[in-house]
This record gives C-alpha cells, structure tokens and sequence, in this order.
C-alpha cells in the first residue's frame, strides 16, 4: 500500500503548483496527474455536472491504484470534496480547507483577504471554511480573472502582470487585512508580483504549500508514507498533451514526459464503493 502512487487532478494545468509542493515535502512518493483539459473550466458548470467530473476523473486515478486524492481544483474542493470523501476507499483532500486552516492560525487581526476565479469567490468556499473554525473573523474577497491567463500565457514576468496586480489588489493595503489566501492553483505562479502588490506587511498562503504539509500529515497518520527511493511523475490529459507540456513546464521548471492523452472518462458503469 506504502508503494501505491498519489493520485491528484485539476480541470487544466493549474493543479501542478500542488504538485510542485507535494514533491517537494514528498520526494519519495510517486505521483499521478489528471488534467481534464477538455473540460476546463469547471467554474461555469453546475455542481451536478462539477461532481460527475470530480467523480469521472476519481475514478480514472483509483482504477490506476493510488493510495490518497487529492482535488487540487479550486472549484471541485469547494463542491465534489465531501461526495468524494464519503464514496471513495482511500483519504481525499482538497485545497481550500489546508489554507482556510493556516489563515485562521496566522492572522493577527482576523481579517483575512482571499482572491480567486470569480466562480470561486462566488461560491464563497474559503470564507465558510475560515467561519467554521472562527466564525468572528473577516474576510474580504476579491476575484481576479486576469491572472489566469496572464499566466497561462507566459506573462508572470511580464511589466502587465505588475499592473494587474495593483489594480486589483492596492484595495487590500488599506483593508486591514494580515494574511491573504491565494484561492486559485494559478496564483503562486504570480507569488512575488502579489506580494509587492498587498506590501510586505501582509502574510500571502500558497494553498499548494499547505495542502502538501497536509498530504504529508495524512499519510504519516495513516502509515502510508513511501520511504524508499526517488518517485516519479506521470501525466493523464483529456485534450491538448503538448499545450499542457509547454504550460506545465514552465509551472515546474523542468521538462514534463510522459503526458498520455485519455481519449475518455466515461465511468458510468463503474460501480463505485
């Protein structure tokens, strides 16, 4: 079971920031990755459609043996999580409740800035977390859909980048906020840009970076740590394999290879558990 592989997916490329963390606290652990590039985004979709996603591409990565899932999708956290939870054999972890939980604990003034997808902020997932644990603390929200592309594109470095940040985030200077949760896996791409936006003084959460010291907490727990060898990557896509090499390489650093294309997630004869 120890030697069985993390399963992870995300409607597109933007989970491998999660995965970029995971493999960094995780080195030994082997990895599998599901991008459903053909059906990203899945913030306009209903919550039926987004569960029946969440669940098709669940089930393509426990058919492949893996031993934990994580949901490294903003939207499918917020909403396929708990059915995912209940269905599935193995741990599922999603990317909002590891960061909701960090903000509460690091917040001095208990006001708490997210920014995300506008689908995300409108579900209002991190601020219902971030209650459950304190139900006194603010949160102020704000979405910002150019980030996305920008980075997809290639422009986090880019002088544009800097003048969206600032246009979307010199609100949170003046807002009292003390910590800022970036609700989107596209966001820690454009980690050093939103800092010098918000000032120093206000303490940025990479969900990656904590839903990875989550993963690693979990199997700790469950004794399911791998701790032999060097572990591996591989990469599943539903469209677009050499888009997702040339946006996913630069998401990592490195080359990625293999990246296999599934021509089909169709599980609807899969009896799940």
């Amino acid at each position: 079971m120890k030697n069985l592989s993390i399963g992870m997916f995300d409607s597109g490329v933007g989970g491998l920031t999660v995965l970029k963390e995971v493999k960094a606290i995780l080195p030994k652990e082997n990895i599998l990755y599901l991008g459903d590039t053909a059906r990203v985004p899945y913030g306009n979709r209903s919550p039926q459609t987004i569960i029946r996603y969440a669940t098709e591409c669940a089930l393509f990565l426990l058919t492949k043996g893996i031993k934990l899932l994580i949901i490294a999708c903003n939207t499918s956290s917020a909403i396929a999580l708990k059915v995912l939870s209940k269905k599935l054999p193995i741990p599922v972890l999603g990317v909002i409740e590891p960061a909701a939980k960090t903000a509460v604990l690091t917040t001095k003034t208990k006001k708490i800035g997210i920014i995300g997808t506008k689908a995300t902020i409108k579900s209002m997932a991190y601020e219902k977390s971030i209650k459950e644990i304190d139900a006194e603390i603010d949160v102020i929200s704000k979405p910002c859909p150019l980030f996305v592309p920008i980075v997809e594109e290639g422009l986090e470095k880019d002088e544009v980048a800097l003048i969206m940040a600032e246009k979307y985030l010199n609100g949170f200077r003046a807002s009292g906020i003390d910590t800022l949760i970036m609700g989107c896996t596209h966001y820690p791409v454009l980690e050093d840009v939103i800092k010098k936006a918000v000032g120093g003084h206000i303490n940025v959460i990479n969900t990656g970076k904590e839903t990875a010291k989550e993963v690693e907490m979990c199997l700790r727990e469950k004794d399911l740590l791998k701790t032999k060898g060097t572990g591996a990557c591989k990469y599943y896509v539903t469209d677009g394999p050499d888009a997702f090499k040339e946006i996913g390489g630069r998401f990592l650093g490195y080359n990625i290879s293999p990246v296999k294309y599934i021509k089909s997630l169709d599980y609807k004869d899969f009896i799940l558990y």
